[in-house]
């Protein structure tokens, strides 16, 4: 039987994916005689609204041979979720969504296909759009001031850079988190040409705020930079240095949680006298929530007594955070380009549109990016759908579901799969959010890509089966194959990838702290970086990467063929991760050869065939 329903395919469904708010969608079926009579009609929910479907008689658009064809139109005005399915009003059968996003004949409720209905006047940096960024841990970059003193005297220096970071937990006597290898923000300055030969347009920084942690995520000072970074003057060199690169700075911006050990909060008393948890008379004490249902007797992030939450509501902390003068007015003013949220999923949306308009409110430009890891559509919290992702909040988030698929294709999930989960993004996010997305292989929360696609899974192996291990050899080499396939896809979906620093020279690690190592600035392994060099100049000159329609040609077995059409120029990408020459025909009709882990870029003018552009990696 020929698919009945295809959300992501044109003749199914117009416009494609999410739609601003007033927008109509034209909806369409078609039936196959031998269903018999039918009379369908679209069931169309919005969440929240009652909850109650509303049903739409959908017109008879005529036959051809064994099909009949129904359509319908409908005028979606307010933002939030919809849900549909078809009901054929005949025998009760319904047509519900399947597994590769084809619809399906039921007897019974089934899952539903989704629209998602943005703010109409969401709109979303266009500085963002097409560009490349870089991730950096900051501690364990590069070192521009060598062998400076530690700023407090419970911090241990790691003057071997080659040095495995510590991993063994305080309790047992290590000192996990403790050690530091002396990354700066002049280290990353010096290395802002390398940077630029990359092609990298914006790096994002884990937080670089004072902190009693070498990851700095246990704020302890939100208005000034981690001594061992350099000073606040520091950054305003480095953003004022990018800037001549056209290079911008995003900032990490942890606002769930303080550290226990900070001026707000100061358990450990390195802050005087003062602070939530020793005087009740604290102006930070309605930050936190105290009490003996707490462990420690306080509220803290996932149970760790070192991150006391903070209320998000309360208006002395909205107004430290968001007000003018506020965190992300000093940081703004001082040059970065905009924020990364830590943990988005965790802030109620209120909180959210607070700093949005905090960020709006210094430039439309500067960026909003949040840290959700699943569907940031769909994703529940505070007893409620979030709407985060709507227009009133972030500007766009973190690309987990990217990553998943794209490691899962490249080790060997089959190419439908996996362009079924990248398209379900595609179909849920805002367009000006999708453009903006953030999609990468690796980050500090992650497993390295490379030991991802050629290592051994951990599964569940605790940190002394993760330390020491490396792949080499023939794994090594393949996977080093399949993680410049993965780049190539990163590189070319909608959204703009972020390269973790280290992955161009191929590091390799399990999760925190192995994944953090220091940069092998003197690594052999350079057949990496020209491949993404030119990767990020293809994003840089062809239109298409910044704003163009995701087209898929071909999705099957090891091979991957899809289309960013743009406004004037056409981009034609072919992963083929078979072992063997695969004979692809492109879009303009004309055949190309495709190497065995290899790809094809093709770029071409739209509604020109000759004088094509080749990127042919072997």
């Amino acid at each position: 039987m020929s698919c009945l329903f295809n959300s992501f395919d044109p003749y199914f469904k117009q416009p494609f994916g999410a739609v601003r708010a007033g927008q109509t969608v034209r909806l369409s079926l078609c039936i196959p005689e031998e269903l018999g009579y039918v009379d369908p009609h679209l069931v169309l929910k919005k969440e929240g609204k009652f909850d109650v479907p509303v049903y739409y008689r959908m017109n008879f658009d005529g036959q051809t041979p064994r099909q009949n064809h129904f359509s319908v139109e409908v005028p979606l005005n307010d933002p939030g979720l919809y849900f549909y399915y078809f009901d054929l009003y005949t025998d009760f059968r319904r047509i519900v969504r399947g597994p590769d996003n084809c619809g399906v004949i039921s007897w019974q409720d089934g899952e539903s296909w989704q629209i998602t209905v943005y703010e109409q006047d969401f709109e979303t940096p266009e500085s963002i759009k097409g560009k490349v960024f870089y991730q950096i841990f900051p501690d364990r970059f590069c070192e521009g001031v060598e062998n400076k003193p530690m700023p407090f005297a419970d911090r241990i220096y790691q003057a071997d850079k080659h040095a495995e970071p510590f991993w063994q937990p305080n309790e047992v006597g290590g000192h996990l988190n403790e050690d530091y290898f002396g990354g700066d923000l002049k280290g990353i300055q010096q290395k802002l040409p390398y940077l630029h030969e990359m092609g990298v347009d914006f790096i994002y920084l884990n937080p670089i705020f004072e902190a009693h942690s070498n990851h700095r995520y246990n704020t302890a000072d939100y208005l000034n930079v981690d001594p061992l970074l350099g000073t606040n003057e520091d950054f305003e060199a480095l953003c004022t240095a990018a800037q001549k690169y056209g290079i911008g700075i995003v900032l990490d911006g942890v606002f769930s949680h303080t550290g226990s050990d900070s001026r707000y909060f100061n358990r450990e008393g390195r802050y005087g006298e003062g602070g939530a948890y020793r005087d009740p008379n604290s102006p930070y004490r309605c930050w936190y929530d105290f009490g003996p249902q707490y462990k420690g007797g306080y509220r803290s992030w996932w149970g760790f007594e070192t991150l006391p939450e903070v209320n998000e509501e309360t208006p002395s902390y909205v107004e430290f955070i968001t007000g003018p003068g506020g965190v992300i007015d000093t940081w703004l003013r001082r040059g970065a380009a905009g924020f990364r949220l830590d943990v988005a999923d965790e802030l109620p949306d209120e909180f959210i549109e607070k700093v949005r308009a905090a960020v709006k409110r210094v430039s439309p430009e500067k960026f909003l990016l949040g840290e959700v890891w699943e569907d940031a559509t769909t994703k529940f919290g505070f007893n409620k759908r979030r709407t985060y992702l709507l227009g009133k909040g972030l500007d766009s988030v973190m690309n987990y579901p990217f990553k998943n698929a794209v490691l899962d294709f490249v080790k060997g999930k089959p190419a439908e799969q996996a362009m079924t989960e990248i398209l379900t993004i595609c179909e849920h996010y805002p367009a000006p959010a999708m453009d903006t997305a953030l999609n990468f292989l690796s980050t500090h929360d992650t497993e390295r890509a490379l030991t991802v696609i050629a290592d051994e899974p951990a599964n569940g192996r605790g940190r002394a089966w993760q330390s020491g291990r490396c792949v080499t050899g023939d794994a090594y080499e393949e996977g080093l194959l399949r993680l410049r396939m993965a780049y190539a896809i990163i590189y070319t979906l909608p959204g703009v990838p972020c390269l973790y620093y280290g992955d161009e020279i191929a590091m390799q690690g399990y999760r925190d702290p192995f994944n953090r190592a220091f940069f092998r600035w003197d690594a052999h392994e350079q057949r990496l970086r020209p491949v993404l060099a030119q990767l990020a100049q293809l994003r840089h000159t062809c239109e298409a990467f910044r704003t163009g329609q995701l087209r898929v040609l071909r999705a099957e077995d090891g091979i991957l063929h899809y289309q960013r059409v743009g406004k004037v120029e056409t981009a034609e990408i072919i992963v083929n991760r078979t072992e063997h020459i695969i004979v692809e025909t492109l879009a303009s009709g004309k055949s190309t050869e495709v190497n065995p882990m290899g790809f094809t870029i093709v770029v071409e003018e739209v509604g020109h065939n000759p004088n094509h552009s080749y990127y042919d990696y072997v």
